[in-house]
């Protein structure tokens, strides 16, 4: 049973929305940010870079406080309003390629988290979790909602299709050709057959924001180690989210780069792969994977095909039938030495939107010397991973939709 409730948002108003609405901070780069931060006064990177401000960069709890501040500042300027009743919020998404996300914004609980009905396939850091719990501790509130998916539901798409009839609250496009729809849904017959259709669900899973959820369920238990009154109902006890059917999800698959062959020569690398995978070449025309247990592999001008020999392999559950996770046990550690992926400074990670003419120009100018192309992991393998227990390897999905932070900000 899984308990998604409607919440009073704090919203832009409805001529400032598009000029609040901010990509993650950290797929800024640092003159991007200058020039937002620079000419629209508005922009929600304002507040989460509060250091702005004063021309010098803070960290720390003196950010973490200034970020309140700031925030507090666009609240009284009525830049932000608050709804005055609980709402859940329909949020569709058209994103260039014509392809439609579309979902519900509501507090996820963390109890739900805790208990596995919330389901999770990726390890997170546990410093970054206390860091951004104690973050979220002191500015008390989310303004990106973790993103969740669910089995495709007949009667909640209908309810969502029927809202998006009416005129949007929000409508604004990004400089990404993006365009943004939110609809308040306050109905309160409406309101209870979505409540109660969840609490049908038996399981929800994190499609990206594992993170944020991690460190929201830690906030809520400080908060109630606190709290001598405490009864399950306070704020600080979900977090918001996105929540998308299945089928509206897009899983693109992040290709690896690695700096140089562990020491081996080209022919001794190529022979030692030729263990575990029949090659190919294929020339200098870009080469993508055809399907399951296939890579390509682009290597000093050349693409190569390479099939993994599965007699020589062994399938014992879901994680070891990953692409990401074989490639890892059949090339990254064995042979170029590999062992932690995720800290390793000789591998990087390109996803595949970027597609293979990023692996090509990086290896073409020296940065890199070898390139691995994937195909990307789909919903079942991501449900079955999380539903074993199991986490997959960093960098193994890059997941859409790619939300904005400040169009409905949840307060603890």
């Amino acid at each position: 049973m899984a308990k998604i409730l409607p919440f009073k948002a704090v919203r832009p108003t409805r001529d400032k929305v598009s000029l609040v609405a901010a990509r993650s901070y950290q797929t800024y780069t640092l003159a991007e940010r200058e020039s937002r931060m620079g000419y629209n006064p508005f922009s929600f990177l304002h507040i989460i870079n509060p250091g702005y401000k004063y021309h010098k960069d803070i960290s720390g709890k003196e950010r973490y406080d200034l970020v309140r501040n700031r925030y507090l500042e666009f609240k009284e300027d009525a830049i932000f309003i608050q709804d005055k009743k609980p709402n859940y919020y329909i949020y569709k998404i058209v994103n260039r390629e014509g392809h439609v996300f579309s979902g519900i914004v509501a507090a996820a609980s963390s109890e739900d988290y805790e208990k596995d009905i919330i389901k999770k396939h990726e390890d997170t850091i546990e410093y970054r979790e206390n860091v951004f719990k104690d973050y979220l501790k002191t500015v008390g509130f989310n303004a990106e909602p973790v993103l969740l998916t669910y089995p495709d539901n007949a009667l909640i798409s209908n309810i969502i299709s029927d809202v998006q009839k009416n005129r949007a609250e929000f409508e604004f496009t990004t400089t990404y050709r993006d365009t943004h729809y939110l609809w308040n849904l306050d109905n309160p017959e409406l309101v209870a057959r979505i409540r109660n259709e969840f609490e049908k669900i038996n399981t929800i899973y994190i499609a990206d924001g594992h993170h944020r959820s991690a460190s929201s369920y830690l906030l809520s238990q400080d908060l109630k180690s606190e709290n001598k009154t405490h009864t399950g109902n306070e704020p600080y006890n979900y977090f918001m989210s996105y929540l998308i059917p299945e089928s509206d999800l897009r899983i693109h698959e992040f290709n690896r780069l690695v700096k140089d062959l562990n020491g081996l020569s080209k022919e001794t690398f190529l022979i030692q792969l030729d263990r575990m995978y029949r090659i190919e070449n294929k020339g200098s025309e870009l080469y993508k994977p055809s399907g399951k247990h296939h890579f390509s592999m682009y290597l000093d001008g050349d693409f190569y095909s390479l099939y993994l020999r599965k007699s020589n392999y062994k399938f014992s559950n879901a994680l070891e039938a990953l692409d990401t996770h074989i490639l890892y046990k059949t090339i990254l550690e064995p042979i170029l030495g590999i062992k932690d992926v995720r800290n390793d400074t000789r591998i990087d990670y390109s996803h595949g939107k970027n597609d293979l003419v990023n692996i090509k120009n990086k290896v073409d100018n020296g940065e890199f010397e070898v390139g691995f192309g994937l195909v990307p992991i789909n919903v079942k393998e991501m449900k079955a991973i999380a539903d074993a227990g199991l986490t997959m390897p960093p960098k193994s999905t890059f997941i859409e939709p790619k939300l904005r932070s400040g169009v409905t900000i949840y307060e603890f």
